[in-house]
């Protein structure tokens, strides 16, 4: 018999309180249960990156994490970040590079790559390339990733917006 826990996460700035069954993966809750179905699920190993979250600040994958463990947290999707505009530049930066293609890693790569631009702004190019290589992509290459994410990083250190 499963058991069911009732859970209170802070999604997106909005707080939710569901119950959840124990062994629900954080992002087949937030997918299923809320209808955020930016965040992909793909391997079910935290191998891919399709479903990168953050979580309390820290990019973490959503396929690794139970939904249960995430009560009293702060979740923020791909759609969060979007809404917000907090990501705005680096969209921008990807759709002008075609560093996107089917579109399905990308919600993932972008949310790994916005906590690079925070958290590292003096990245170098072989530091993004390291940094960005837990997210898998088939389509692209990762070219044109590598370059738009560097394009942000530039921009951002000449306009101070780091």
């Amino acid at each position: 018999m499963e058991e069911f826990f009732e859970t209170t996460i802070t999604v997106n700035g909005t707080p939710v309180t569901r119950r959840v069954a124990a062994r629900t993966h954080l992002v087949d809750f937030l997918r299923e249960e809320l209808g955020l179905t930016g965040s992909h699920t793909a391997c079910e190993h935290g191998v891919c990156g399709a479903c990168t979250l953050r979580v309390d600040g820290q990019i973490l994958r959503g396929c690794l994490m139970l939904a249960v463990q995430a009560n009293g947290r702060k979740v923020d999707t791909i759609e969060g970040l979007s809404d917000a505009g907090e990501i705005r530049d680096l969209q921008a930066a990807f759709h002008e590079r075609n560093a996107l293609q089917c579109g399905f890693c990308t919600p993932g790569v972008l949310m790994t790559a916005q906590e690079l631009l925070r958290d590292r702004p003096e990245a170098t190019r072989d530091e993004i390339r390291e940094f960005m290589s837990g997210n898998l992509c088939r389509c692209t290459g990762y070219q044109a990733i590598i370059d738009s994410i560097e394009a942000v990083l530039i921009a951002r250190r000449r306009t101070g917006r780091l």
